[in-house]
C-alpha cells in the first residue's frame, strides 16, 4: 500500500474511522464547513465499494449483460460470432480497482484538505483513539464508518474449506470451473449471473426464494433467467456440512444429498466490523451494530456518530453516503453552534432511510425498486392499491430487445393518493429508478403525475401505463 504523510497534529475537531465512500463523505462535508478532520483507515482508502463490492462487481457483470443484450436484437445478433473473453473482462475489472492500489484515493483525500492516517483505530476513552500506538483526540466528534463483514454461518466444516466471500468473488483472477453459492440474496444472484457468463457451472443453495425481500414476481423472473443461463437454483436447500476433497468442496444438505464444486461462495448476510474497536472503553459491546437517530448520532452519546453498514439501517453504499452528508453537516452545525434541522426531510436528518430506499440488483434482467413492497406497506398499516403492468407491452421496451420480458408494480397509498413503492424487473430498468425515487420521496400526488409526460418511445412510458391502469382521479 502507498505510504501516507503523517499529520502534524494529533488533535482534530472530527475523527472519522473508516475511509470508504461513507467515511470520505462525512470528512468532506465537515471539512467544507470549517472543521479540521482526520480519516483513519486500516485497509485501502476508498473502502469496500471501490475495491471489493459495488464497482468491481458491476464491471464483472457488464460484459455478459452487453453480450446478451446484443444477442437479443436481430441484426446485432448475427454479428456475434465469438464468446465472452473472460480474461479481458477480469483485466477490465482490475483497471477499475487500480489493481487494488489506493494512491488516487489518497491524493483526493489530501487534496480535499483532510488529514489521513493508515492504521487500526481503537477507542481508549471518550473522543480518544489509539491508532497503532499513537493517541488521537477529537474536540467535537468521532464518526464510525467501518462497514461490515460477510457472515460465516455455523456450518460444520465450512471454515475449514476456505470459503469464498464477496471479496474473493469480486477480486478473483480466474474463474473456477464450478461454484456453489450458499445464500439467495443480492450477492448470490449477481455473482451467479457474472460467473455463469464466464462459463462457470453454478449451483445456488438458498433456504428461501431468491431475493425474497422483494416482490414475489422478482424472484420468479430472476430464478427463471438464471436457470435459462444454466444455473441450478435449489430453493429450500439447507447446508448441513462441508469438507474439501480431492475433487473440490463437498457440501452435504440436510436431506442427505451432496453438491460438489471447485469453490463455495458464502453470501448469507453481514456482521458489523466492530469486534476490535475498543468499544469496552466507551461502554459499548464489541461486535454490536450501532443504534443511531436520524442525524446518525449514536443513542446515549453526544459525540459519537455512525454511518453506513455499521448502523444497520440500510446496507447500501448510496444510502450510507446519504447518511454521511447529513452527519457531516450536523456535526459541523453542533460544533459551530449553528441551527440544527433534524425534522423529517430536514438538512440534518436521513429520513429516506425508513421507507424510501432505492436499490438495484444487477441481475439479468435487472431489478430496480424503491420504497415499500405490497407486503411491507400492508404490514406498516397503509391502505394500499397494487397496480401491475407487463413491461413487455411498452413500445420503448420492445425496441430494446426482441421478446422483451419484464414487469412493473406500483404501490399507492389510497388515503393520500401518493406512491409508496415501485418495483421494476427487466432489461435496462435501472435507469427508470430515479424517476420512481423522486415520485416516492417527493410524495407527488397521483393527479400531478399525469402531467409528467414520458417521452415516446422510451421504457419510461411505463409510468403512463401504470397511471392508466390505476385510473385518473
Amino acid at each position: 500500500m502507498p505510504p501516507v504523510p503523517v499529520p502534524d497534529t494529533t488533535e482534530f475537531d472530527v475523527i472519522v474511522i473508516g475511509a470508504g465512500a461513507v467515511g470520505e463523505n462525512i470528512a468532506d462535508r465537515a471539512m467544507q464547513r470549517g472543521l479540521t478532520v482526520l480519516l483513519v483507515e486500516s485497509e485501502l482508502v476508498g473502502g469496500e465499494c471501490s475495491y471489493w463490492a459495488c464497482m468491481p462487481s458491476k464491471v464483472l457483470l457488464r460484459s455478459g449483460i452487453v453480450l446478451r443484450a446484443a444477442q437479443a436484437v436481430e441484426g446485432a445478433e448475427e454479428a456475434i460470432t465469438g464468446t465472452l473473453d473472460v480474461a479481458a473482462t477480469l483485466a477490465r475489472r482490475n483497471s477499475f480497482t487500480h489493481d487494488w492500489n489506493d494512491q488516487s484515493q489518497i491524493d483526493w483525500v489530501i487534496g480535499a484538505g483532510v488529514a489521513l492516517v493508515r492504521g487500526h483505530a481503537r477507542f481508549t476513552g471518550p473522543k480518544v483513539l489509539d491508532v497503532d500506538g499513537t493517541t488521537y483526540t477529537a474536540r467535537h466528534a468521532i464518526a464510525v464508518s467501518v462497514g461490515s463483514d460477510p457472515l460465516l454461518p455455523d456450518i460444520p466444516g465450512l471454515a475449514d474449506v476456505s470459503p469464498w466471500t464477496s471479496r474473493h468473488a469480486t477480486s478473483a483472477q480466474t474463474a473456477p470451473r464450478s461454484l456453489a453459492i450458499i445464500g439467495g440474496g443480492v450477492v448470490s444472484v449477481e455473482m451467479a449471473t457474472a460467473y455463469a457468463s464466464f462459463g462457470t457451472t453454478i449451483t445456488i443453495l438458498s433456504r428461501t426464494p431468491l431475493l425474497n425481500t422483494q416482490e414475489p414476481f422478482v424472484s420468479e423472473t430472476v430464478t427463471k433467467s438464471l436457470e435459462a443461463a444454466g444455473v441450478s437454483v435449489l430453493v429450500g436447500a439447507n447446508t448441513a456440512s462441508a469438507k474439501r476433497t480431492d475433487v473440490g468442496v463437498e457440501l452435504t444438505l440436510d436431506d442427505g444429498s451432496t453438491v460438489v464444486a471447485d469453490e463455495v461462495l458464502v453470501a448469507v448476510g453481514r456482521v458489523p466490523r466492530t469486534m476490535d474497536l475498543g468499544f469496552e472503553a466507551i461502554g459499548l459491546t464489541p461486535g454490536d451494530w450501532l443504534d443511531v437517530d436520524d442525524t446518525m448520532l449514536v443513542k446515549g452519546f453526544d459525540w459519537l456518530y455512525a454511518c453506513g453498514d455499521v448502523n444497520h439501517r440500510v446496507l447500501l453504499t448510496h444510502q450510507g453516503k446519504y447518511q454521511a452528508r447529513a452527519a457531516g453537516d450536523v456535526i459541523a452545525a453542533r460544533a459551530l453552534g449553528t441551527p440544527v434541522d433534524d425534522s423529517p426531510f430536514g438538512t440534518h436528518a436521513a429520513t429516506a432511510d425508513h421507507e424510501m430506499v432505492p436499490q438495484v440488483t444487477f441481475s439479468d434482467p435487472a431489478v430496480a425498486s424503491v420504497g415499500l413492497t405490497a407486503a411491507a406497506a400492508e404490514k406498516a398499516g397503509y391502505d394500499i392499491r397494487v397496480i401491475d403492468y407487463d413491461l413487455g407491452w411498452v413500445a420503448g421496451a420492445s425496441v430494446q430487445a426482441d421478446g422483451y420480458e419484464g414487469h412493473a408494480r406500483m404501490i399507492v397509498d389510497e388515503k393520500r393518493k401518493v406512491i409508496l413503492g415501485v418495483t421494476f424487473v427487466g432489461k435496462d430498468v435501472a435507469e427508470l429508478l430515479h424517476g420512481a425515487t423522486t415520485a416516492v420521496v417527493g410524495q407527488v400526488p397521483i393527479d400531478r403525475l399525469w402531467h409528467a409526460v414520458p417521452a415516446y418511445p422510451t421504457i419510461n412510458e411505463i409510468w403512463l401505463r401504470l397511471l392508466e391502469t390505476y385510473g385518473r382521479p
